[in-house]
């Protein structure tokens, strides 16, 4: 399958790029510089120069494909109006590919969040929230899956906070970067709070998986650690970085504070039974030690 990407070059597609092509797929990439037009060849895929906001390169590379993976988005939490922002070009984007797709039949995988269940781990049959910071991209994925009455084999793989790799990445990725700049591991609350976590092998299987095999309008849990407490992510953080470990106000993550302090377990068992995905790599926990001091 020749297979379009978007966000080829970044945490997770790079491990999508390299599983698909790893699997027999050829990939086509969007590359928005030319570093990353590099990156993409060194890979083994193929580039196509262009940004999120480009839609006539959105559609010629979904034209050149037999199915697409969207991966892309600006992580800009700098502020509420950079989030609204980055939410806007990407649920413009996917509008995009996917109208580019109907009457195809051809698969279209986008990513979402795992959504917040109070008092319980969430399952693939919960709604995605609509509401908050991000709710945007909730109901663009939620009008993609729609378009499975429409002749696109649409799916979703909800991405836990935290996907990791060598110890980057996610929630727990944003927690050592502020370790590092204000001397002490930090948590918000009593830092009893879950966040369920992938390393970004393991999401690159269920990214081929959903692509090859997932029923039109389906979504798709890419969890292997249904929850570790973020107190525990901090302490092996300040483990690694030497640092004292306690608490801090919720203000210190910005926009992201409310979503920091919020339990949210997720399950992937339904996942798991019925596409045949068994993560392999190593845990958060355990590959947080690849933290340099």
């Amino acid at each position: 399958m020749r297979v379009f990407v978007t966000g080829g070059t970044g945490l997770i597609g790079s491990a999508v790029v390299a599983e698909l092509l790893g699997n027999g797929h050829t990939v086509l990439t969007l590359a928005r510089s030319d570093a990353s037009a590099r990156a993409a060849e060194a890979a083994g895929a193929e580039p196509l120069r262009g940004a999120l906001v480009d839609l006539d390169i959105l559609r010629a590379g979904a034209a050149q494909a037999d199915g697409v993976v969207h991966l892309a988005f600006t992580n800009d939490f700098s502020s509420p109006d950079a989030v609204a922002k980055a939410v806007a070009e990407e649920s413009t984007a996917i509008a995009t590919l996917g109208e580019a797709l109907i009457g195809s039949d051809r698969p279209l995988v986008t990513v979402s969040g795992t959504p917040a269940t109070p008092g319980r781990a969430s399952t693939e049959a919960d709604p995605l929230s609509t509401a908050g910071l991000v709710g945007g991209r909730a109901r663009a994925v939620t009008a993609v899956l729609g378009l499975a009455s429409r002749g696109v084999r649409s799916s979703a793989i909800r991405l836990p906070r935290t996907v990791h790799n060598e110890g980057a990445g996610g929630f727990a990725g944003v927690l050592t970067t502020i370790a590092r700049q204000s001397g002490v591991s930090g948590y918000p609350g009593d830092g009893t709070q879950r966040w369920p976590a992938v390393h970004a092998l393991d999401a690159a299987t269920l990214f081929r998986l959903a692509l090859e095999q997932a029923q039109p309008g389906t979504s798709w849990h890419a969890v292997a650690d249904e929850g570790d407490k973020v107190r525990d992510i901090a302490t092996v953080i300040g483990q690694q970085l030497n640092l004292p470990v306690s608490s801090v106000p919720e203000e210190t993550y910005g926009p992201l504070g409310p979503i920091f302090a919020s339990d949210q377990p997720s399950s992937s068992t339904h996942t798991r039974q019925t596409l045949g995905w068994e993560p392999k790599h190593p845990s958060l926990l355990e590959d947080l030690a690849n933290i340099q001091p």
